[in-house]
């Protein structure tokens, strides 16, 4: 494999273009170890790789694999149009990386969001054939009901399209439900707890696939990188 000079790497890494990352290094803000290096051709191994720039550590990836515990009143979008973007809770870096959102929240639906800048991955996540569960918590306007969990099963009516139906659903409070879909449409769930007959006030999504935000531990707005076992249970459960 043939390796990437210095001002490549961090040119893949986010730190800006080739002439920017080039600048950097000659200007003496990166280092490796504990020595500061001012040879942009440098090629150091990548494997385990960490560099600073300007003081601030950062361990090399090829690709970034991201969770985060997405707040109310962000928007899942590169290019925000009314609230926040979702990449604003994010280092500035992974804006230039192209890091994007895998699928999408509303941007009142709160809770697990995945990012990553590896378009296979993305695809392989995006796809519907795949079938990868997504749990959601749905806060109801009125009681929940054993016959409103039947009819989640069973399948509810949308407009024009075939009636969807959660893969697995269950009661959690008087006013909150847990729903398990292996499919994603616009307002899904939203629209089912109406056409159920009742109404969401607040949803919050818990899990994607075996992949679930208690085990994350994270805050709301905080997010972590995704090593290979967890992003192994990003599968259909």
């Amino acid at each position: 494999m043939k390796k990437l000079t210095l001002d490549k790497i961090l040119q893949t890494q986010g730190f800006g273009t080739r002439k920017e990352c080039r600048n950097l290094i000659l200007h003496g803000a990166v280092g490796i170890g504990d020595e500061i290096v001012t040879d942009y051709g440098a090629t150091p191994d990548t494997q385990d790789l960490t560099i600073t720039v300007d003081g601030e550590p950062w361990l090399y990836r090829e690709h970034l694999y991201i969770a985060i515990n997405k707040p109310a009143g962000v928007e899942c979008s590169r290019r925000p149009a009314v609230h926040r973007g979702v990449l604003s809770l994010l280092p500035d870096q992974f804006t230039v990386r192209d890091v994007q959102p895998v699928g999408r929240l509303d941007h009142d639906t709160t809770g697990l969001l995945l990012l990553s800048d590896d378009g296979t991955f993305i695809h392989a996540q995006s796809s519907p054939k795949r079938h990868v569960t997504k749990t959601y918590v749905a806060t109801t306007q009125e009681p929940v009901t054993p016959e409103l969990v039947a009819q989640l099963q069973t399948g509810v009516k949308l407009t024009d399209e075939p009636a969807p139906l959660a893969a697995r659903a269950r009661q959690l409070d008087t006013h909150q439900i847990e729903i398990i879909l292996d499919q994603g449409k616009y307002h899904q769930v939203r629209r089912m707890l109406v056409a159920a007959g009742n109404h969401c006030v607040a949803l919050r999504r818990t899990a994607i696939g075996g992949l679930t935000l208690e085990a994350l531990g994270l805050a709301e707005g905080a997010w972590c990188y995704l090593d290979a076992a967890q992003t192994a249970l990003l599968k259909a459960v």
